[in-house]
């Protein structure tokens, strides 16, 4: 199950996770984001618990997004225990989010 993830809690859920997290950088008003969610859901259910999906909305935690130099939404930031091993801006399909996750286990 995903994780909405904010300021307060981004170290703990992300960058203290030993595993693969992917870092879904969204906005509720970005059309790309509400098609890619489900695709994230899909990936999700496929992986079970080899990774974890963080949510985080780039209109509350503006400071997150600034950090991580996230200047279009959808972007999907790939972390392996804790370090960022890659990402992907705007929506991809479900075939590319998979091939990156393969890449890094």
């Amino acid at each position: 199950m995903s994780v909405i993830v904010d300021n307060d809690n981004f170290d703990k859920e992300v960058l203290k996770t030993n595993g693969i997290v992917l870092a879904d950088f969204y906005s509720d008003a970005c059309r790309p984001c509400r098609s890619v969610s489900p695709v994230l859901a899909e990936i999700e259910e496929a992986y079970g618990d080899k990774i974890k999906l963080a949510k985080i909305n780039v209109n509350l935690d503006a400071k997150l997004a600034r950090k991580y130099v996230v200047g279009a939404v959808p972007t999907i930031v790939f972390f392996k225990n804790g370090e960022e091993s890659g990402r992907i801006v705007g929506a991809a399909d479900k075939s590319e989010y998979s091939s990156a996750i393969d890449k890094m286990m």
